[in-house]
């Protein structure tokens, strides 16, 4: 356990370095940062504190730098403070009544913008999706094609194929019909089951959506992930910092990973952060993510995070991924509302 000094002087040299980059030294922190102790007993706190991990120094006579170690420990301490309510972001979500996608993208971008570092958000899961457009169309007389959009871009277009040619006036009640009962419904909900089932069909319209039901459960399962800063990831980058970020540009690529970090990490109840090693096994151990899930009541829906150098102002960091998820929740109450 450490001494309320040792936490003081360890949080005083990651926000020092965090700042500059430079290593910190005891005079540093004896003139600058105002604490009532000799010289020589800031020597000794530190070297405590590089003894046991948490600090470490790139030359014999430089000043401290902090560890992974000691990144953990500082931001663990950020962490266990009482949350209080976020502070106002300036999303613009409700002004622009924006679709799902464009929302997350606005998110990732107003984020990066804020703290330049690499900011991600995945979508909601396919069973949280709306239905946001239906389109039936014939194709030829006994061809028709079901168009199906989801609120977070999915997409399904399947064709049928009968062996009789169908009556225009049924395709065309059948997409209007669709539209008006299912915009805006949850893909995997009761009320878009009953859409197909209702008594009140007459045996005729009933036996023709049942033939193009499949195309509601043929909508592709696409966890999409929205990344923004990438264009700004060199601004204020390190030397030795660049081989990280290179690692995560290509990683892009193979964005699985990304998701599959997130969705490890996901805690609905507070914030969340994983440092260097704790990374390890997805490829980013010279990096550090932090963020919070957004979602509606007592369902996540999805995170929003930040991803950078070891060295990033995580108190900024996690005060803006609380603020964006908690403006994000906002936004899709109204779209994911319970059925």
């Amino acid at each position: 356990m450490l001494t309320e000094r040792q936490r003081e002087i360890l949080r005083r040299i990651i926000e020092a370095y965090v700042a500059d980059g430079t290593p910190v030294g005891s005079k540093t922190l004896v003139e600058r940062a105002g604490f009532d102790v000799s010289s020589s007993t800031m020597r000794a706190e530190l070297a405590e504190l590089e003894r046991r991990g948490l600090l470490t120094h790139p030359h014999t006579s430089a000043g401290r730098i902090p560890t992974e170690t000691g990144y953990r420990e500082y931001v663990d301490d950020l962490l266990s403070q009482p949350e209080t309510r976020p502070h106002e972001l300036p999303l613009g979500l409700a002004e622009t009544r924006a679709e799902v996608e464009e929302a997350l993208q606005t998110t990732t971008e107003v984020l990066s913008q804020v703290t330049h570092l690499f900011a991600l958000v995945s979508a909601p899961p396919l069973e949280a999706a709306t239905v946001r457009h239906v389109e039936v169309l014939p194709l030829q007389p006994t061809v028709v094609m079901v168009v199906v959009i989801t609120s977070t871009g999915g997409v399904a277009k399947q064709r049928y194929v009968f062996s009789a040619p169908v009556d225009p006036g049924l395709v065309t009640w059948a997409g209007d019909y669709l539209s008006e009962r299912l915009v805006g419904v949850k893909l995997r909900s009761r009320i878009l089951r009953g859409a197909f089932e209702d008594p009140e069909l007459s045996p005729r319209e009933a036996a023709f959506l049942a033939v193009i039901r499949g195309a509601f459960d043929a909508v592709e399962d696409d966890r999409r992930l929205y990344v923004g800063g990438a264009a700004g990831l060199l601004d204020d980058l390190r030397t030795e910092e660049i081989g990280a970020y290179r690692s995560l540009i290509e990683a892009l690529e193979k964005r699985a990973a990304l998701l599959e970090v997130l969705a490890e990490s996901i805690d609905g109840r507070r914030p969340f952060a994983r440092v260097g090693g704790e990374l390890q096994t997805s490829g980013f151990s010279a990096l550090a993510l932090v963020g919070a899930s957004y979602g509606i009541h007592n369902q996540t829906l999805g995170a929003v995070s930040l991803l950078g150098p070891l060295r990033m102002d995580y108190d900024k960091a996690l005060r803006s991924v609380r603020s964006a998820a908690h403006e994000l929740s906002r936004f899709v109450e109204d779209v994911y509302a319970d059925e």
